[in-house]
């Protein structure tokens, strides 16, 4: 009976365990990973992965008690610390990024995964998203990592990428656009095309700047790709590239954030003067014109209500329902100097990551989550 059961959790958990400790999964993708000579690149998207056989860690023999659903690949990791981002899935799934530590909770188990750079680094995961054909994509300090299935494949600067350091990510119909500390570059499948945006003068209030920085990526609803730099926001609409900055109403040119409402209208997160929105022809600046706190935003987000969720460095978060300005801070939960992320599932709850870790809005407070929960 020990060996049959063992033989159980040995096939399950292999499930899980055919995925890179991603230093050791990166030394082995070469040019040949990224520049593929035939086929679209729908086909690229949309073709079989393989699996790489590797050896599994000694933590992952750790077997789960009867109540826990954590599976352990990373067995140290936590969600604390710093939480970058948060993302969930065309399935259901949520994965949270950090320093270090990559978690996926499928709402049965939730599994940590050790990431780490082609040079044995770990890495901060700042972003993630999904492609249209399923598959998950990973901005980090390292480079980028796709998941699909069961397998991990990392790009870095050897693949064509114009730097490890990566700020941004976003995918549309048939590309995926990574915005870097060098600029922007575009992956069709076959492999990196550089993507020229203005260069802008650098924020000397950042400890991490260039002219070439991009610190988000938005594909509208029509296709229009959204660009958030030093200098304003970029829009390209397939052939022309246009700029929104203070000369038309934007408060501040340094663009951290972009969100489309339901409405059409665009949220700008800026660094030094807050939040504003544009309905295409006004920008409403509610953070200038002193409506609500915070200078600094880093994320905005709306809920399934219609709501806009927006947060970043020491003022907690604000919601607003269309009318007015609802503000959350320490006595609704919210132990965090700095909040990186936003999500609204698709259950109707919303989460924030930032210093301090994982919070989750139970309509009333925000519950800080760990690896255990409270998940519900």
């Amino acid at each position: 009976m020990r060996v049959q059961r063992m033989s159980k959790f040995v096939t399950v958990l292999m499930l899980f365990l055919h995925v890179s400790f991603l230093g050791r999964c990166e030394i082995a993708i070469t040019a040949q990973s990224t520049v593929r000579s035939t086929g679209a690149a729908a086909a690229y998207f949309n073709a079989p992965v393989q699996i790489q056989d590797l050896e599994k860690p000694a933590s992952a023999d750790q077997v789960p008690s009867q109540q826990s659903l954590v599976i352990d690949v990373d067995s140290k990791a936590e969600i604390g610390g710093v939480v970058r981002c948060v993302f969930q899935d065309s399935q259901g799934v949520l994965w949270v990024g950090g320093e270090g530590d990559l978690f996926r909770n499928d709402g049965k188990t939730v599994t940590s995964y050790d990431i780490k750079d082609d040079l044995g680094n770990r890495v901060t995961v700042k972003q993630i998203i999904e492609d249209h054909a399923g598959h998950i994509w990973c901005a980090t300090t390292g480079g980028i990592t796709r998941i699909a299935g069961k397998s991990f494949t990392s790009f870095g600067e050897k693949d064509g990428l114009l730097s490890r350091s990566v700020w941004s990510i976003a995918a549309d119909k048939d590309s995926i656009w990574i915005g870097t500390i060098k600029g922007v570059c575009r992956f069709d499948g076959h492999g990196f095309t550089e993507f020229s945006i203005p260069a802008s003068t650098p924020d000397p209030t950042r400890g991490v700047t260039s002219a070439k920085i991009v610190h988000c990526i938005v594909v509208d609803r029509i296709g229009r790709v959204w660009f958030g730099t030093n200098g304003g926001a970029y829009i390209y609409d397939g052939k022309v590239l246009t700029n929104l900055s203070t000369k038309d109403g934007l408060p501040d040119d340094v663009v951290h954030n972009i969100l489309e409402d339901r409405a059409g209208n665009f949220w700008f997160g800026t660094t030094h003067n807050g939040i504003s929105r544009y309905d295409g022809a006004v920008f409403t600046n509610f953070t200038a014109d002193k409506i609500v706190a915070g200078d600094e935003i880093w994320c905005i987000e709306e809920d399934s209500a219609g709501n806009v969720w927006f947060s970043g460095k020491r003022f907690g978060v604000y919601k607003y329902d269309g009318t007015k300005f609802t503000h959350f801070g320490e006595s609704a939960g919210l132990d965090s100097p700095g909040l990186m992320s936003i999500l609204a599932d698709n259950q109707g709850r919303v989460w924030l990551g930032g210093v301090n870790g994982l919070f989750r809005y139970d309509g009333n407070l925000f519950v800080p989550v760990t690896k255990n929960g409270p998940w519900q």
